[in-house]
């Protein structure tokens, strides 16, 4: 089917003069996460990974992918003529450099304008004109290959109450139009869909598992105009908006606004705005290019947000201490395998009160499945857990105090002395980046040792970022914060931290073939001392969940590791027992006993 649809793609190609055709993993609002209609990458590739970008040629074709998906892409690419690009590795060319090889002199690349940021489109203009190479970006043609595709989401939109925002949307327009003025712009265009109903206290369901709504919005001094399906809204939505001067539009009449922009200056992010936005703006019009002020102010938790946040994860952390507990008891006694433990606890957490969903799609993977970092399980590769080695859980819920992602590995039988080891290394790593002290204008790559340390120094090292940010009942990952050794520009989550963001602490490692071992907690940055140096600030744990000690290896800890283990889960008994009855919160006692 893959190579199918790849030849009836490269006709519609040769029709239109095209040598190659760009498929990112994108909305037309660059979201990380794409909903059904979107997913033209996967649809062309058969890859089902979150991330992806596909270069198709007249004779060639190429999916780039980080190193999350190596192994994952390697086995769904078998058999589609795609070859894997693995991104960062030595001797893989960059895509631009792909591209400009596989353009001739005079030739013409092509992509639909709306699924590619205007930053990428405008360096892969300015690199292409110097072969005098043209663009074709008004035409989305997987549209054509694609004839069963489904509609476009257009899931309610609801309000959510100042109970758990914690701030009106009034207060909020007040203060981006402050951050508009500050930088000299009359228009802000906003396209990024967490922002959006961040800013205005609404959510939706048009992505899977993040509450947003496919949407855009315009905000002047005076005015807003939301571009959205009118569909969408109820009477109670459209008085709302309403009595916040917001204007409703429908959702593709964005570009027409653009386009009747004349002599304004325009705030965007061009590298979340999309290159048809971009292109249709006037040359009359200043583009005033910066991360969207909504990205800090949204990312700077308020009190009301900080407190239902906890709330949120001592739910969450009941769901995973009684899974946990079920896991346990019935492991090697009844059948189980990834499948079947996904929907046990995908169901135990939609029963806990204030439930609204999954934040994301779990990871449920036992042994050398829980290698691959983002991990799947489908029909196919669905392995019954057996009384031995590791089972691997990621997963998190949205509820309407907040947004939850935890990981825990947990031992299902007996364990090899590697095995012990490695999980150890990260238990360790864990609860060292948890426990670090810094002062004020620290960012995340300044904090990423604290947690690689255990591993560089056996020359071992994982490859994805140690922690990101979470949204409050939105995307569970969210911009600006990071912690990450490697600085990676684009991404934009790399900011100063500050008192009220939230990180994940997530190290992991992964032994192709045999098994992958990840814990993960979030955590809340907070003041600590001022003295004469400064501002200190650590972290507070979110996140209160039994970690495994089957796993432990308690000679390779040092005295403060085993301080500070005993310390964790002497707050998760504290803070999780009294939901608990009888036999689980025997078992939990237990779980949670010193070392």
């Amino acid at each position: 089917m893959i190579p199918e649809r790849l030849n009836q793609l490269r006709a519609l190609m040769r029709e239109r003069g095209m040598d190659a055709y760009l498929v990112p993993t994108a909305d037309f609002h660059e979201s990380e996460y794409v909903g059904d209609y979107f997913k033209c990458r996967c649809f062309l590739s058969g890859f089902t990974g979150s991330a992806g970008t596909l270069v198709v040629t007249l004779d060639d074709a190429a999916l780039w992918v980080d190193g999350r998906y190596f192994v994952q892409a390697g086995e769904q690419l078998k058999g589609s003529t795609i070859r894997m690009m693995k991104m960062g590795e030595e001797g893989v060319p960059e895509i631009e450099d792909f591209i400009a090889e596989a353009v001739p002199e005079g030739g013409c690349l092509g992509f639909d304008g709306r699924v590619v940021d205007s930053f990428t489109g405008k360096k892969l203009e300015k690199m292409l004109a110097r072969k005098h190479a043209g663009i074709q970006y008004e035409e989305d043609l997987v549209d054509a290959v694609w004839t069963d595709r489904p509609a476009m989401s257009a899931e309610p939109v609801w309000i959510l109450k100042q109970e758990y925002a914690g701030k009106s949307a009034e207060e909020k327009l007040a203060d981006l139009r402050s951050a508009m003025k500050e930088a000299g712009a009359a228009v802000h265009v906003l396209t990024t869909l967490d922002d959006i109903v961040w800013l205005l206290n609404i959510r939706g369901n048009d992505v899977e598992c993040n509450p947003v709504v496919l949407s855009y919005l315009a905000v002047t001094m005076e005015d807003a105009f939301l571009f959205v399906n009118p569909a969408v809204l109820d009477d109670e939505v459209k008085a709302y908006l309403a009595d916040l001067s917001v204007t409703v539009r429908p959702y593709n009449d964005i570009y027409e606004y653009v386009k009747n922009l004349r002599n304004e200056s325009v705030l965007l992010e061009s590298s979340r705005a999309n290159y048809a936005i971009i292109r249709g703006l006037d040359a009359s019009n200043e583009v005033i290019n910066q991360m969207n002020p909504t990205v800090l102010a949204k990312a700077v938790k308020n009190p009301v947000e900080v407190e239902n946040m906890k709330k949120a994860h001592i739910k969450d952390g009941v769901v995973m201490a009684r899974f946990t507990c079920w896991f346990k008891k019935n492991v090697g006694k009844i059948p189980m395998d990834e499948i079947s433990l996904q929907k046990k606890l995908d169901g135990m957490r939609e029963e806990m009160e204030g439930n609204l969903g999954l934040s994301f799609t779990t990871i449920s993977a036992y042994g050398p499945n829980a290698a691959m970092c983002h991990y799947s399980a489908t029909e196919e590769s669905n392995t019954p857990i057996q009384q031995k080695g590791f089972y691997l859980v990621d997963s998190g819920g949205q509820y309407y105090e907040g947004t939850t992602d935890i990981t825990r590995t947990i031992a299902a039988g007996p364990l090899t002395k590697e095995e012990k080891e490695h999980y150890t290394l990260v238990l360790m790593s864990m609860l060292r980046l948890g426990a670090v002290k810094f002062p004020y204008g620290s960012r995340g790559v300044t904090l990423d040792y604290a947690a690689r340390q255990v591993f560089w120094d056996r020359g071992l090292n994982f490859n994805h970022g140690t922690g990101h940010g979470v949204g409050y009942l939105l995307n569970v990952h969210e911009r600006p914060v990071g912690i990450r050794w490697k600085l990676v520009p684009e991404r934009m989550d790399s900011c100063i931290l500050e008192p009220g963001m939230i990180s994940s602490n997530e190290p992991g490692i992964y032994i192709e073939g045999s098994h992958g071992i990840r814990t993960e907690n979030l955590m809340l940055v907070v003041e600590d001392e001022k003295n004469e140096y400064g501002q200190f600030l650590r972290f507070e744990n979110l996140t209160f969940a039994p970690i495994d000690l089957d796993g432990v290896e308690k000679s390779m800890m040092s005295e403060r590791d085993v301080e500070l283990l005993n310390a964790y889960h002497k707050q998760v008994y504290e803070k999780i027992s009294p939901y608990l009855e009888g036999e689980e919160k025997e078992w939990l006692k237990e779980a949670t006993r010193a070392i």
